[in-house]
């Protein structure tokens, strides 16, 4: 298999990374590790600030793959940003973040402030990382958000890295379940066409029709499908729209992923099964201290939701 390359260039746009927000990063923790994956310690957040690093609110600990990343939230301490974090997590326990990176976020911030979306000031977030040999180093990300109400879908984000030695380590990204790489997002809501154009709009791409009630916003690396039809693929209708419901996952080797994750405590989807033969993809309901869903596939195969 040909080496992932995480970083983009000129105005390339990848699909970085997603999160879940957790209420318990414990449960969470656990659950992560029975499905076989290796974690980064858990960190507290950080903003450089001209005074100095304040508390973002918020701490993490995250799934490195070969490409991109997985990415678990929970409260800290008493921040704005956290409290958006608590506000989502009183819909659901699952993915509430969306982050795309590029090349540059302060030209990325220009062409949002351009298209209406009154973006923030970038933030210089930082948190502190390992270091194999011992000692630490800080892992430094530029990080552009938008007010919610421009994207209610949850908090949609652009990066910009520029540590990426130091983030990812390849201590963290060999997982015994075979996880490599982040493919694609599934995004339930009710008006599947506008989501899509006004997320083109956003990231500088057009969206494509794949039927009546599906749009896909391809990117550099990686993929957004937006539908207002959670049942067609197996998934429970949802009880809260708009919903970050679902996202696939490349695995060199899906049929030990798929055991690992049943083992872990994940539950196959049953609608899943056939399509799985053909190889779209294996859907899993991840475990209540997670939420949401999985599929898994082979690398830079889309799952049947995405095509």
């Amino acid at each position: 298999m040909e080496p992932f390359r995480q970083i983009p260039r000129g105005a390339e746009v990848f699909f970085d990374h997603l999160a879940h927000f957790v209420p318990d990063m414990n449960a969470a923790s656990a659950a992560l590790e029975a499905l076989g994956f290796v974690l980064t310690p858990f960190t507290e957040q950080q903003n450089r600030t001209p005074d100095g690093f304040v508390p973002a609110g918020t701490g993490n600990r995250c799934a490195m793959l070969a490409s991109g990343y997985l990415e678990f939230l929970s409260h800290c301490t008493d921040t704005p940003l956290s409290r958006r974090l608590l506000a989502a997590l009183d819909r659901y326990t699952g993915v509430h973040l969306l982050a795309m990176s590029v090349a540059d976020a302060e030209a990325v911030r220009a062409h949002l402030d351009r298209a209406g979306f009154a973006p923030d000031e970038a933030v210089r977030l930082t948190r502190a990382i390992p270091l194999p040999d011992g000692g630490e180093a800080q892992g430094r990300f530029s990080v552009v958000r938008v007010p919610p109400e421009a994207m209610p879908e949850g908090r949609i984000q652009v990066l910009s890295h520029h540590t990426p030695d130091i983030v990812w380590q390849e201590r963290w990204t060999a997982h015994p379940n075979r996880i490599v790489s982040l493919e694609a997002a599934l995004v339930l809501v009710e008006d599947p066409t506008e989501a899509a154009q006004r997320f083109g709009r956003f990231l500088g791409r057009e969206p494509a029709q794949l039927d009546a009630r599906r749009l896909i916003l391809q990117l550099d690396r990686g993929a957004l499908v937006f539908t207002d039809d959670a049942t067609r693929f197996g998934l429970p209708a949802a009880t809260a729209l708009p919903q970050i419901a679902a996202y696939a996952l490349g695995s060199d080797d899906q049929a030990a992923s798929v055991v690992r994750f049943i083992a872990g405590g994940a539950v196959r989807v049953d609608a899943a099964t056939a399509r799985e033969q053909d190889g779209g993809g294996a859907l899993l309901a991840l475990p209540p201290a997670l939420g949401g869903h999985v599929s898994i596939g082979p690398p830079s195969r889309s799952p049947d939701w995405a095509r």
